[in-house]
């Protein structure tokens, strides 16, 4: 069910890709048949067939996503093109197999002479075309290809109008990685380079651009758990739940069988209600702080009453930091807007992840193990984590992100903390930290080798 990555680089063209993937696969979409998918990780099951189907509808529609529902372009090699187009189909990937041997690229002008690019306003003939060139985009050049198509498909001016910084590089030097731009671009329609939402305002008509719609899958990033970054609700909440994650080096892909993992009870869509008015106050680049006339918005506009004295406190600075505001809305009572939870419960969710890591390598987490000197076998990792996400315990044990295993979740004056079970001590592991960017109090655990990002 997943693409395999035998070098470095392309990552970020391909998890883009497996994600869509894996919506078609796990979801039923289109006409694809309604499958048991979404309720087994039978993956063996699946045929050849509706990989396949499932593989070229995904990357119709990130490039239609790209022209704006309007064009897609399909950028194909003319060299090769010529040989594959009315062959047998079993006899594709031996032609061009052998017209790669053969074909030498030392420039972008050797590329752009052998280049062919046709552009469809129709799905339907978009997609014929990329069925009949899926040996193409199967070989190693279709990482390269798939992503000149997709650019082409946005406009090559449209591209750098979307960019902050149009003079620097998509493709990040000396590894060949894929710049946020182009993992934005493939997963949005738009080549912005920054994850949270919107757009930050830095005057003079200046801006820093972010995601500026819903998207159907979405993106996590390790670089968020070390503050170098605020990933919006854009790409935290997609449509379906799947999601690119980004290390410091390297991208792969986590989802889950269930869309009901994104289901937030009363509290969790109050609390989002109100982060999200927060960070629309936030000019910071989502370092956690609006002004004073941004903070009376975001009561006005969450319908939340505090008492003077609080918002005399919170305003003194002349500026409100959202951890401290934070700690206010969870003491305060839901008949003024607040979340504080009578029952002392927030409702325990526990449900399994599943993490694709694309690169091959060998396999030790599985029945793939060989005996005596044979050469261990090279193939892409998949991983199921059980999350448990806990009630809040208290406001201090929240903000502090404490672990609840040995943390003083009993000590409320209520005593009602201590009648709920505590989950098992969290396994960690890069991942982990990620996952906690989307649910903060995520408790992971697995079988066997960690999940590896990188």
């Amino acid at each position: 069910m997943g693409l395999v990555q035998h070098e470095g680089g392309p990552c970020g063209v391909l998890a883009a890709i497996q994600a869509f993937v894996l919506k078609y696969i796990l979801f039923s979409l289109d006409e694809l048949s309604k499958s048991q998918f979404a309720a087994s990780n039978n993956f063996a099951s699946l045929t050849e067939d509706a990989k396949a189907r499932a593989l070229v509808r995904s990357m119709g529609e990130i490039l239609f996503l790209c022209g704006d529902n309007k064009r897609a372009a399909v950028a194909t090699l003319s060299v090769i093109r010529q040989k594959v187009e009315g062959s047998e189909d079993g006899l594709k990937e031996e032609i061009i197999g052998k017209a790669l041997e053969g074909l030498s690229i030392e420039s972008g002008y050797d590329l752009q002479t052998i280049l062919r690019v046709d552009t469809y306003t129709s799905q339907a003939s978009a997609l014929q075309r990329l069925e009949e060139m899926i040996p193409i985009f199967q070989s190693r050049m279709g990482a390269m290809l798939f992503l000149i198509s997709a650019l082409l498909s946005r406009g090559l001016d449209s591209v750098q109008d979307d960019r902050d910084d149009p003079s620097l590089p998509l493709v990040t030097a000396p590894f060949g990685h894929a710049s946020q731009e182009i993992v934005n671009l493939l997963l949005c329609g738009q080549a912005v380079p920054n994850v949270f939402d919107e757009r930050i305002d830095l005057g003079g008509g200046m801006f820093l651009k972010g995601i500026s719609r819903n998207v159907e899958v979405g993106f996590l990033t390790l670089l968020e758990s070390l503050n170098f970054c605020k990933v919006g609700q854009y790409l935290k909440c997609p449509r379906w739940p799947i999601w690119v994650v980004g290390s410091e080096s390297h991208y792969t892909v986590l989802f889950a069988l269930d869309i009901t993992v994104q289901d937030e009870n009363e509290l969790e869509e109050r609390e989002s209600q109100i982060r999200k008015a927060f960070d629309a106050q936030d000019q910071s680049g989502g370092g956690g702080f609006i002004s004073v006339e941004g903070f009376h918005q975001v009561l006005k506009e969450t319908s939340i009453k505090l008492p003077p004295e609080k918002l005399d406190h919170l305003c003194s600075t002349g500026f409100i930091v959202w951890s401290e505001f934070w700690q206010v809305i969870l003491d305060l009572d839901k008949s003024m807007g607040g979340l504080k939870d009578s029952s002392g419960l927030m409702g325990k969710k526990v449900f399994d992840l599943y993490h694709f890591n694309g690169i091959a390598k060998s396999d030790l987490n599985g029945g793939q193990v060989t005996s005596g000197g044979e050469t261990p076998v090279q193939r892409p990792r998949l991983t199921k984590l059980r999350v448990s996400v806990p009630p809040r315990w208290t406001p201090e044990e929240f903000m502090a992100d404490v672990a609840l295993s040995s943390g003083s979740g009993g000590n409320d004056s209520s005593g009602k903390d201590a009648e709920v079970a505590k989950p098992e001590p969290s396994q960690h592991a890069p991942l982990v930290d990620c996952i906690k960017t989307r649910w903060p109090r995520a408790i992971c655990n697995w079988v066997g080798d960690p999940p590896s990002i990188v």
